[in-house]
């Protein structure tokens, strides 16, 4: 009778789901790689998918291309709703699959701090189809505007309020900026786009708070000269239709501003809470996954949680920050776990992170890097983000074409992928104030 293989199911097709997937290949292992979608996601660059600077299939790569050519894995597309922990199962929208080792890697959500009706009218960035709604919203406020005869009607429309000043709020501003003085330039009769006003809006005292300081006033003094407004100390209370309600230390104002863009908070996919319901796992204030030091639950040796939905500790006691480096390194941690389990070598080991630092885009020439032994900001460090993340796109078609657009660019300033959609999937979801006053322009 022949021996059955090792099951080993991975859920998610991110940058830990699919590390700990290839870096089992040639195994004698039976892996099912598992995802709602059927492709692999490059996040770091969705900001530039949002503003058209790059289209969705040169940041997404069918996961089933990236592991044709690995005969022990197969990629089946799925959304996970349960686990059956005592018989080993994985339970799907349309059917089951059974697991002996299970590495569970759906990664975040955006987080709304409860408002959840806010999203209707500002749009995160943690999906590829949230970079359609963000940059339809972009693009319609000049449209619109071009359009608006009431100058202060108009002004609103030329307004943009991104909450929320970590990185991917950083990117945001400094592409809205570009957009409006370089790319759209010209482009436009009746309003002039690089008069446009752009606000950083965040509750906490200085931008980039993760950084060192020095780096956040580096930040800070780039973005004002790209005409950036960066507002610390600005709680948002409401976001409406038609503008944010903002409460700063000089009390509550209403901000008119059409387009409001999310880059403030991301919590745990639903299924960390699936799964600590089913094991008594414990949740962090973010919902993720309160994790062994070897990334498996307690309790539960054969279940393993990586990358941004797990909650690990670095090597300062602090939880590590959902970053694409630690998310890869987790998922080739836990393949060698599997790796030594399956030659009978159950060595008991911790997750070591090695962080080899930060970096944050700002804008053409400029960037904030953050090495540890030495901080900076410019046009080397700008150079340096652009290295490292054409390194890190998965395939080299999406290497050469992401960089074939980014020297179009930046000899050009074009953006090709700005097409309005307004019929179809990526149709913009217009409130009935909006309306209103398209109708009263036709």
């Amino acid at each position: 009778m022949e021996q059955r293989l090792h099951r080993v199911v991975i859920i998610g097709g991110g940058f830990g789901g699919l590390t700990a997937a290839l870096s089992l290949r040639n195994l004698p292992l039976d892996v099912t790689l598992i995802d709602k979608r059927n492709f692999h996601l490059f996040q770091p660059l969705l900001y530039q998918v949002a503003t058209g600077l790059l289209c969705p299939s040169e940041v997404t790569t069918p996961l089933r291309h990236i592991l044709r050519k690995q005969n022990n894995t197969r990629v089946l597309l799925g959304e996970v709703i349960d686990f059956d922990t005592e018989q080993k199962r994985v339970i799907l929208e349309d059917g089951e699959v059974e697991y002996d080792t299970l590495v569970v890697a759906t990664g975040m959500v955006n987080h709304y701090y409860g408002h959840e009706d806010w999203e209707q009218y500002a749009p995160g960035l943690k999906t590829i189809e949230d970079t359609g709604r963000m940059r339809q919203k972009i693009f319609y406020a000049f449209e619109v505007a071009e359009r608006e005869p009431d100058p202060e009607k108009r002004r609103e429309w030329l307004t943009f309020a991104v909450i929320g000043s970590g990185p991917t709020g950083i990117e945001l501003s400094g592409m809205l900026s570009e957009i409006a003085r370089n790319t759209l330039k010209h482009e436009f009769r009746t309003i002039r786009p690089e008069e446009s006003k752009i606000l950083l809006l965040d509750g906490a005292q200085r931008i980039l708070p993760s950084f060192p300081r020095q780096l956040s006033k580096i930040a800070e003094q780039t973005l004002n000269l790209l005409g950036i407004t960066t507002c610390p100390g600005t709680t948002v209370v409401d976001i409406s239709d038609t503008g944010v309600t903002v409460e700063q230390p000089g009390g509550r104002k209403f901000i008119p501003a059409r387009t409001v863009l999310w880059a403030s908070g991301v919590k745990a996919s639903p299924i960390g809470k699936k799964l600590s319901e089913r094991t008594g796992a414990q949740l962090d204030r973010q919902a993720r996954v309160k994790v062994n030091p070897d990334l498996t639950l307690p309790g539960h040796p054969e279940i393993f949680v990586v990358g941004d939905l797990g909650h690990s500790k670095g090597k300062k006691g602090t939880p590590l920050p959902g970053l694409a480096p630690v998310a890869t390194q987790q998922g080739r941690f836990v393949a060698g776990l599997i790796r030594d389990r399956l030659k009978e070598k159950h060595r008991s080991d911790h997750f070591r992170y090695f962080d080899k630092g930060t970096l944050a885009v700002i804008g053409r020439h400029a960037a904030v890097a953050d090495l540890h032994a030495v901080q900076f900001g410019g046009f080397f460090a700008w150079l340096m983000w652009l290295f490292i993340h054409l390194l890190l796109l998965i395939q080299f078609e999406n290497r050469l074409i992401v960089m074939i657009r980014w020297a179009f660019q930046y000899i050009s300033y074009s953006r090709g992928a700005r097409n309005l959609l307004l019929r179809g999937t990526l149709r913009l979801p217009i409130t009935q104030s909006v309306k209103r006053d398209i109708e009263k322009l036709e």
